[in-house]
């Protein structure tokens, strides 16, 4: 078992294309800090020094996280630290700290989707959490779901509870978890001994830095050092309200855009142009803000939210049924690559359309999983080594044949399987269906 957990973090560059994309990385990390210190408005990497002058200032925080040089989220993250004319007033009534490390980052505090490129916190300087911006549901694309405005929106609420904190404490404690049993990042199982708590710019930074996916990535693989199952809080964080049909607005701090038609959340009551003002008694200045609650939902659950609609605030019984944490979509996520090595060998899957279905031979309530990808190298080449193919539809797997999507298949595989083991998989190629086996890898 400690084989397969140490093998979710371990990278090797083996050509030399590699090996200059990792210069041009350490480039790009050097060439950050030296641009935003000349700048001298952002505090660089020193959580504590923005929280001393927020206290002699009486001024909340602005935390970012970034990932550097991750392109996605980019543009916002050019936006907010070129302080676009959209935010830039904004910003000068916060002290501004630019975090590009998770290395001694406080994992009691810094709680959010590690899959995230970027990252933003608005704290009190006694560290209340007033709110979380920063959601992604696409490996490159952020458009749908980011914007300067929607976080100028959000910076702008902020400042508006900061203002009468202590009227809204009680309200915001519980947007801040549980105390970490490992403090820090450097010190998880997976990740101790490897990195320390500080980049280092004197030799090769990036391979000092710890990387916010990293982090989940350790946090999951201690419970497969343990011979445990990982939680599906961990296999299937930060849900996005879209899995549910409510599309917020990016635009806005926590508007609902549109309602996908027969939805569930359409049944409850939501409706396009509704505001979520609050959740579960917790101020929502954004969609990150509706995704922390929903991240410590139960299952099932019911949730009260309230809503404000053309004037007036209502509340509104959100039920979360059996199960409804598995709907989420994980695919675009870092971490999701390891669970491919586990469990597809190398392939990667998307659920079957009706007329794929049809030619499979399968109803709409049967596993039919196409495979759109086939991983040609290393232990992503598994799949590949026992016969599967680009267009295969893999109707049943380890004796499963109802419908999944990739992300519940892989769950079922990481926590049910052990390596060494193998499944048997039959998929439909050209009306034939055919008889594999696939090897469960470390």
């Amino acid at each position: 078992m400690k084989r397969f957990a140490a093998s979710f973090l371990i990278v090797v560059f083996v050509s030399a294309s590699c090996a200059e994309a990792q210069q041009t990385r350490e480039e790009k990390v050097r060439a950050d800090r030296a641009r935003i210190e000349a700048e001298e408005f952002w505090i660089y990497n020193d959580l504590e020094a923005g929280l001393e002058e927020a206290r002699e200032a009486g001024k909340p925080v602005l935390v970012t996280l970034r990932c550097l040089p991750c392109e996605a989220c980019a543009k916002l993250d050019e936006e907010v630290a070129e302080r676009d004319p959209r935010v830039r007033d904004l910003l000068d009534e916060f002290v501004c700290v630019r975090m590009v490390h998770a290395n001694g980052m406080d994992l009691s505090l810094f709680q959010f989707d590690y899959d995230q490129s970027w990252a933003a916190f608005v704290l009190h300087a006694d560290k209340t959490i007033i709110a979380r911006y920063g959601t992604r549901s696409h490996q490159t694309e952020s458009d749908d779901d980011v914007s300067v405005e929607g976080f100028a929106k959000t910076l702008k609420a902020a400042l508006a509870i900061h203002d009468e904190f202590s009227k809204h404490r009680d309200a915001l404690a519980a947007k801040r978890g549980p105390a970490a049993e490992i403090e820090v990042p450097e010190n998880l199982p997976t990740l101790e001994g490897r990195y320390g708590s500080q980049l280092d710019y004197e030799g090769q930074v990036v391979k000092s830095c710890i990387h916010c996916h990293q982090v989940g990535d350790a946090l999951r693989a201690g419970y497969l050092l343990e011979g445990e199952p990982i939680p599906e809080k961990l296999l299937f964080p930060y849900p996005n309200p879209k899995q549910f049909g409510l599309i917020m607005d990016p635009q806005e701090k926590s508007t609902v855009l549109r309602v996908e038609d027969g939805s569930h959340v359409q049944e409850i009551g939501f409706e396009a142009g509704d505001e979520i003002v609050s959740l579960e008694g917790q101020p929502v200045l954004s969609t990150a803000d509706i995704q922390w609650v929903l991240h410590h939902a139960d299952d099932p659950d019911e949730l009260t939210a309230e809503v404000k609609r053309d004037g007036e605030t209502f509340g509104l019984s959100w039920t979360l049924p059996k199960g409804w944490r598995r709907a989420g979509d994980i695919s675009w996520r870092v971490s999701s690559w390891p669970f491919r090595r586990i469990a597809t060998g190398g392939l990667v899957l998307e659920d079957a359309s009706g007329k794929v279905r049809r030619a499979a031979g399968v109803s709409e309530d049967d596993l039919a999983l196409l495979v759109t990808y086939v991983g040609q190298y290393n232990e992503h080449a598994a799949a590949k080594r026992a016969g599967f193919e680009k267009g295969d539809v893999i109707v049943s797997y380890d004796g499963l044949t109802v419908r999944m999507t990739e992300g519940q298949l892989m769950a079922y595989a990481v926590n049910e399987k052990r390596p060494g083991e193998s499944v048997d998989v039959i998929v439909v190629r050209d009306g034939e269906r055919i008889e594999l086996t696939l090897p469960i890898q470390e």
